[in-house]
């Protein structure tokens, strides 16, 4: 369908567009990183928010800049997924670009703020980098999603800098904490798009889409998946050394998980692994909602 005779989509199509699903990669960063501003007894509360919206608004630009990319090049012909604009025909290709172009620019708004609030003028270049990474994933000649560097992506810029970026605008440093707990929180955001990726191997692999896991083959992938989940209770572990045991609290989230972690270890697949991905989302979220919370009680003197 051309986008001469594409409908324009509902409100609730656009909201399906924007993978609803993801979101919890976008606030956990914030939530984790929050919670150590509290920890270190300066939480800000504006420039919480403010880090939350350019968050959210990236991941939601990413997930509209992905349905117009992908599906110009229709390499969403074989999704197993949610639903796709483009690539369904119920949008024109140039209405889901503005639109991830609008989402972009809520984030760089909600930056600037933060940019004034915090006079770290520098931080703007951090922003144009995360716009062009979120773009570049897969749009451009040369998407680097399509050559298997996406999860690398995801774990810089949804795990090492929405976390380091979020108590920093706050506390005004990174701290050993902080720098291991944006490595945990990207475990879990990686280990989402490994999820789907897996689900999405063979439909990507017919149609050239060369992510990490199609290179890897289904079983790795799978390894790869487990091995990410390992490494973040690793590290939240880790952190509760450097802080508080309550810290601990954050590995309550990690329970949501064990269906999933059985489902990929028994060779799930297609439908199957969408549970998976809303598992991992929703586990990931758990966990930062379980460690800010440890974090807070140990400074309300209950440790």
């Amino acid at each position: 369908m051309t986008s001469e005779t594409a409908r324009r989509p509902t409100a609730t199509q656009w909201l399906a567009g924007a993978r609803p699903r993801t979101l919890p990669a976008a606030c956990s960063p914030v939530i984790a990183g929050t919670g150590l501003a509290v920890f270190e007894h300066s939480p800000s509360w504006p420039a919480a928010i403010l880090a939350l919206v350019v968050s959210i608004a990236l991941q939601v630009g990413v997930n509209y800049a992905n349905d117009y990319s992908d599906g110009i090049r229709g390499t969403d012909a074989a999704r197993v997924g949610p639903l796709r604009l483009v690539g369904s025909g119920l949008a024109p290709p140039p209405l889901v670009k503005r639109a991830a172009f609008v989402s972009f620019g809520v984030a760089g708004l909600a930056g600037l703020a933060l940019v004034i609030m915090t006079q770290q003028w520098w931080l703007i270049a951090v922003g144009v980098a995360c716009v062009l990474a979120a773009w570049y994933y897969t749009g451009g000649k040369r998407p680097y999603g399509y050559l298997g560097l996406g999860e690398l992506f995801v774990f810089v810029f949804f795990g090492l800098v929405a976390v380091w970026g979020t108590a920093y605008v706050q506390v005004g440093r990174v701290s050993v904490a902080t720098l291991l707990t944006g490595v945990w929180v990207g475990a879990l955001a990686c280990a989402i798009l490994v999820a789907n990726n897996l689900r999405d191997i063979q439909g990507d692999a017919q149609v050239g889409k060369r992510t990490l896991a199609t290179r890897l083959g289904d079983h790795r992938t799978r390894a790869l998946y487990v091995s990410l989940v390992a490494v973040a209770a690793f590290m939240i572990i880790v952190v509760a050394l450097l802080t508080t045991w309550w810290a601990l609290l954050g590995l309550i989230g990690l329970l949501l998980i064990i269906p999933a972690i059985r489902v990929v270890l028994s060779g799930g697949s297609g439908p199957a692994l969408i549970a998976v991905l809303k598992a991992t989302s929703m586990a990931e979220l758990g966990c930062a909602i379980g460690f800010a919370a440890g974090l807070v009680l140990s400074v309300l003197g209950f440790a």
